[in-house]
């Protein structure tokens, strides 16, 4: 029997894991690039929140990390656009930089603690109650994907749809597909890095290792919104980047609590993501077989 508390634990999680995979959606969706930075944003992300945080400024750390995952993204759209290397390459080399940069900006230091600091949720906690981390994550994860959409649907951002989806077209038709690719690199880190601050808030911890695997798990939280939710407008694609993060949560959930060592948590998400990918062709491999 699965507890309130492992309820609420899960729906938290769910909200702020939910930035990785609607970063993902902008990235790997709209714009078609694997970007393998997302594992070091995310690092970065926690890094920046803890260490601003510790100097006393919780809320400017939120910012200030999605500044520094808007800056990893330029490296990575940089080495794409002028250098002319493939894009999950180019996410690699940054990825692999950025865990220099990582433990420089918490002072070289493998993990920074807040513990009997001041966060955002400590903050909130005297007025939330037992909801003080549920609430402030929903309500920014919902804000997130409502600005990422009216976002997709500006000239801009219509432009970034049409690089993912044609970018010869795109050329012809004067638009500078370098600048569009920056640009959605850059938000979709931003995106990332925003998630990892607010888990460095949320855990009262930041350490170099926590990024690992971000890419299986944004991308098992969107291929499982997608199979939940059918196929549509922007809005229904967004709240199943959201909600397939959430189911995401609840099954890791449930597989704690049949005892399994944590150390397994990777090889369920890597599971989940072969299932959710498979599925379809299975089902279309089935369907072909009754036919017959």
């Amino acid at each position: 029997m699965i507890s309130t508390a492992v309820v609420i634990n899960a729906l938290e999680l769910g909200c702020i894991y939910s930035l990785v995979a609607l970063a993902l959606f902008l990235s790997f969706r709209v714009l078609n690039i694997a970007d393998m930075t997302t594992n070091g944003a995310f690092t970065l992300g926690c890094a920046v929140s803890a260490t601003v945080a510790l100097a006393g400024h919780p809320f400017l750390a939120f910012p200030a990390a999605m500044l520094a995952g808007a800056a990893a993204g330029f490296i990575t759209a940089l080495l794409q656009t002028k250098f002319r290397i493939p894009s999950i390459l180019a996410g690699i080399i940054t990825d692999t930089g950025l865990y220099t940069v990582n433990l420089a900006v918490m002072g070289f230091s493998s993990n920074v603690s807040l513990l009997k600091k001041t966060t955002l949720f400590t903050i909130l906690k005297p007025h939330l109650g037992a909801y003080y981390r549920l609430i402030p994550a929903a309500i920014i994860t919902v804000l997130v994907a409502i600005l990422l959409v009216l976002f997709l649907k500006t000239r801009l951002g219509l432009s970034i749809r049409a690089t993912g989806d044609n970018p010869d077209m795109v050329r012809a038709s004067s638009i500078n597909t370098s600048f569009t690719i920056t640009v959605g690199l850059c938000i979709a880190n931003a995106c990332t890095a925003l998630s990892g601050a607010l888990l460095a808030q949320y855990q009262k911890t930041a350490d170099i290792n926590l990024g690992g695997g971000m890419v299986i798990i944004g991308l098992a939280s969107l291929i499982i919104g997608e199979a939940v939710l059918p196929k549509g407008k922007l809005w229904l694609k967004a709240l199943g980047a959201i909600l397939g993060s959430i189911i995401y949560r609840f099954i890791i959930a449930v597989a704690l609590r049949m005892d399994l060592p944590s150390e397994c948590l990777k090889l369920i998400s890597a599971v989940i993501v072969a299932l959710a990918i498979g599925l379809p062709a299975i089902q279309l491999k089935k369907g072909g077989k009754a036919k017959c």
